[in-house]
């Protein structure tokens, strides 16, 4: 039987404010990511990620205080990501009330801090975050990326994928840049490519722009898919989504 298949909103936190602009109708601040999260949690979303995208070390705070105060809103996991730079960021941000963190820059520049915390912590909070972008240079041409696509990290996407499962990370949080932010699909060539070397739990990210975009990165291999300015500005609930996929003959919660 095959797993349940779950569907993400992803908030983008920058210094404790939701960025990206929010248009819940019922929240008093549109701004915070706790009153989000609970939102969203009440609408059917299966988890949470927050992506600290400055995630200085004065926002790592603030961050730790937001994860705090979402942890006792929501009862969805939760997973926070965005300038974890050793094991202690790791153990800080679980012990604060995340569920699992995700792994990005820093896990290209040290691969051995995914070994290290999958390690102390377990592979089921270790996710790999990877932000890949096609290249024609590379043997699978796609490659993984930093700074949110800018700069090129030099590694094959898919063979750094490959080397991170074997390494501890437990779940995949594969963004596709190409599709970013374009509401045009998914990338189903790059799920497809990730699905053959990935053995773990595999979340979709970068493209959505209709319910109809959803059932097809499932087909190709995604266990979850995410969303963000679709569903922060209302073009699309959790509801509808999960409601597609049914249709499609796909389990979801």
């Amino acid at each position: 039987m095959s797993l349940a298949i779950r569907v993400i909103p992803c908030l983008d936190v920058d210094n404790g404010r939701v960025v990206k602009g929010v248009n819940f109708v019922e929240l008093r601040d549109a701004g915070d990511p706790v009153e989000l999260a609970s939102a969203y949690g009440q609408a059917g979303a299966d988890e949470l990620i927050f992506l600290d995208i400055t995630a200085s070390s004065s926002g790592r705070q603030t961050t730790l205080e937001m994860v705090r105060r979402a942890a006792d809103e929501i009862f969805i996991p939760l997973t926070v990501g965005g300038g974890i730079r050793s094991v202690s960021d790791v153990d800080q941000l679980l012990r604060s009330g995340a569920d699992k963190v995700g792994i990005n820059t820093s896990a290209l520049a040290n691969p051995e801090l995914l070994s290290e915390a999958a390690h102390r912590f377990g592979n089921q909070c270790i996710v790999l975050s990877v932000d890949v972008r096609r290249a024609e240079n590379m043997p699978s041409g796609f490659e993984a990326t930093t700074h949110g696509g800018r700069q090129s990290s030099g590694r094959d996407a898919i063979q750094w994928i490959s080397e991170a499962v074997n390494r501890g990370a437990g779940e995949i949080l594969l963004n596709s840049m190409d599709a970013d932010g374009t509401q045009a699909g998914f990338d189903l060539e790059l799920i497809t490519a990730v699905r053959t070397v990935a053995n773990v739990p595999l979340i979709a990210s970068g493209g959505a722009g209709k319910v109809s975009d959803f059932t097809p990165a499932v087909l190709a291999g995604a266990d979850a898919v995410l969303a963000a300015s679709v569903f922060h500005f209302g073009q699309i609930t959790i509801a509808q989504v999960k409601d597609e996929l049914r249709e499609n003959g796909i389990t979801v919660r």
